[in-house]
This record gives structure tokens, C-alpha cells and sequence, in this order.
């Protein structure tokens, strides 16, 4: 099993970004997504989940501002970022079952 995550960058506050998630290796439709992040002194966070039939879930700080959804045909997990505050700065991670991407960097400058 095989994730990439892609899409960080460097945005300012107010801004959007869209991370993407591309899954190998495991029967994509099956199981549920996760989104965590983390930052250093901080430790990791969980910020949102897709169930395999598409139900999300948030953690309370994103709510409002983030989007997850799945392409089950590509095997393609979004997290679409919109109203980026500082605070969301960290590194993101996908994660099925025990697998983990490798994390991708978002910033965000205020």
C-alpha cells in the first residue's frame, strides 16, 4: 500500500489550497480516509475522515473552512483548504488502515 500526498505549498492567510492523496496497492472503496496533521512542538492532530460511502467528518477547527471528498475511480482522496488561517500551518498526512503517506508541507503566511 502505497499513499502520495501533493499539493502543499506556501499561501497567505485567507487563501486556499487543495491537497491530494493518491492511494495504491488496496482496495480504495472499501475504507475510510484520514487527513492528519502535525506540527512539531504540537504533536498530531486528526482533521478529517471520509468514510467509504462518503461521509465526512471534521475536527472543529476546520469545520466551515475544509472539504474532504474521494474519487473512487482515480483512488484520489481531496482535502480542499479554503480560509487558511496560521494556525493551520503543519504537515499533512493521508492515512489508510495502518498506511501513511509520506506528508506534504503547508505554510501559511499571515
Amino acid at each position: 500500500v502505497q499513499l502520495q500526498a501533493s499539493g502543499g505549498g506556501l499561501v497567505q492567510a485567507g487563501g486556499s489550497l487543495r491537497l491530494s492523496c493518491a492511494v495504491t496497492g488496496v482496495t480504495f472503496d472499501h475504507y475510510a480516509i484520514y487527513w492528519f496533521r502535525e506540527v512539531s512542538w504540537k504533536g498530531r492532530e486528526g482533521v478529517s475522515c471520509i468514510s467509504n460511502d462518503g461521509g465526512a467528518y471534521y475536527v472543529e477547527s476546520v469545520k466551515g473552512r475544509f472539504t474532504i471528498s474521494r474519487d473512487n475511480e482515480k483512488k484520489i482522496v481531496y482535502l480542499q483548504m479554503n480560509s487558511v488561517k496560521s494556525e493551520d500551518t503543519a504537515v499533512y498526512y493521508c492515512t489508510i488502515l495502518t498506511y501513511w503517506g509520506q506528508g506534504t508541507q503547508v505554510t501559511v503566511s499571515s
